[in-house]
C-alpha cells in the first residue's frame, strides 16, 4: 500500500468506475432530455387541439342567462 491507503490497480479501477458512472449518467440526462422533449410536444398539440375546440364550440344561452339579463 501507498501512502494513502491505495494500489495502482485499486485508483485505476476507481477511475474506471467513476467513468462508467459518468457515462450512465450522461446516457439518463440524454433519455431525460428526450422525455422532455416528448412531453413538450404533446402539451403542445393538446393545447392546439383544445384551443381549436374552444373555437368551434358555440355556447347557447340558457333561460337562466335570459332571466338574469332581463333583471
Amino acid at each position: 500500500m501507498g501512502r494513502f491507503g491505495y494500489t495502482k490497480a485499486e485508483l485505476e479501477q476507481i477511475v474506471y468506475r467513476q467513468l462508467e458512472n459518468l457515462n450512465a449518467m450522461n446516457d439518463l440526462l440524454q433519455i431525460m432530455k428526450l422525455q422532455n422533449e416528448l412531453i413538450e410536444n404533446a402539451n403542445t398539440k393538446l393545447k392546439d387541439e383544445i384551443t381549436g375546440f374552444k373555437k368551434t364550440f358555440v355556447k347557447y344561452p340558457t333561460t337562466l342567462r335570459n332571466r338574469k339579463k332581463d333583471e
